[in-house]
């Protein structure tokens, strides 16, 4: 691997501007989350706060992850789905400014009984980021996440990783695991990552289930379907970005969307990227910054 990547001075810029339109989203976001709100309100709520932004696009849906759904889940366009007094919130939102992605999550327990599973996760998120500077390892990073979790007396989510992020590539690269690996890969000067430790009173693993609201193109192919042919227009210019289902309900019938979007997954041209949930149905909590990496440590944009 080389020993330094370079960002642009504008590069650079839009991933700031990014990091500090999503800050300021996530904090706002933060009121939304009580009991009898529609999921569907807070995620479309939240999309649109950032599209406020002049230059500002979404990296990628607003997920509205509650109790043991652990990632990917966005409401469906009519989704009936309201939160309640009992439930442990996750809200993972993303910025991009000419592709530099910003991506931000955190976790608010309204039952009052997960506090402590929250605070390890937060801590494992402080610790990981403190060992970022250029040549350390990953493993050692999941190690430490992991050990910081296990103390508490809670489980790492261990086939979630944090990743490398790259100009309008959510997913680049590096992955940065949640416990110790057996391959050993370097950080580099001028890499961006997104560090993000799922903890759980749970197994320690998620599974896939059948539903998939998020999709992201894997290349561009000819294809008949009329409607095909609007959705891939549509999303040109999010390049490798993912985007949701409900985002283009109004432009196509729901029905004829449901099936465009399995019939491009089908021919290799999207990605469907299924709602995952804790193997035993644990409780997941996420904490998630974005950070630059500099000559000696790295600078957090969210």
């Amino acid at each position: 691997m080389e020993n330094q990547k370079t960002i642009s001075e504008e590069g650079l810029e839009a991933y700031k501007t990014a990091g500090k339109i999503a800050v300021e989203v996530r904090e706002w976001s933060k009121n939304l989350i009580k009991p009898k709100s529609k999921v569907l309100d807070i995620a479309e709520k939240i999309e649109a706060k950032i599209l406020e932004n002049e230059g500002a696009g979404l990296a990628f849906p607003v997920n509205t992850c509650i109790n043991d759904i652990t990632a990917h889940y966005t409401p469906r366009y009519n989704d009936e789905t309201v939160i309640c007094d009992s439930d442990v919130v996750t809200i993972d939102l993303g910025v991009h400014v000419d592709g530099y992605i910003a991506d931000t999550a955190y976790t608010l327990d309204l039952s009052g009984k997960y506090k402590e599973m929250l605070k390890a996760n937060q801590l494992a998120l402080d610790k990981a980021i403190d060992l970022v500077k250029p040549g350390v390892s990953t493993t050692k990073i999941g190690e430490v996440i992991q050990n910081t979790l296990t103390e508490s007396g809670y489980k790492p989510i261990e086939n979630l990783t944090g990743h490398e992020v790259e100009q309008y590539d959510l997913h680049a690269g590096l992955s940065i695991p949640n416990i110790p690996i057996s391959y050993d890969q370097k950080i580099v000067e001028g890499m961006v990552l997104a560090i993000e430790p799922f903890a759980t009173d749970g197994y320690g693993r998620v599974i896939e289930s059948q539903l998939a609201e998020i999709y992201s193109l894997i290349k561009k192919k000819a294809v008949r379907m009329r409607d095909a042919r609007i959705l891939l227009k549509k999303i040109e210019n999010r390049k490798k970005l993912p985007f949701a289902d409900r985002w283009f309900s109004k432009d196509i019938n729901p029905m004829k969307l449901s099936l465009v979007l399995r019939e491009l997954v089908s021919k290799d041209i999207l990605k469907a990227h299924p709602v995952l949930h804790e193997k035993e149905k644990g409780i997941v909590s996420q904490f998630e910054h974005t950070m630059i990496v500099t000559e000696d440590g790295c600078e957090v944009i969210t």
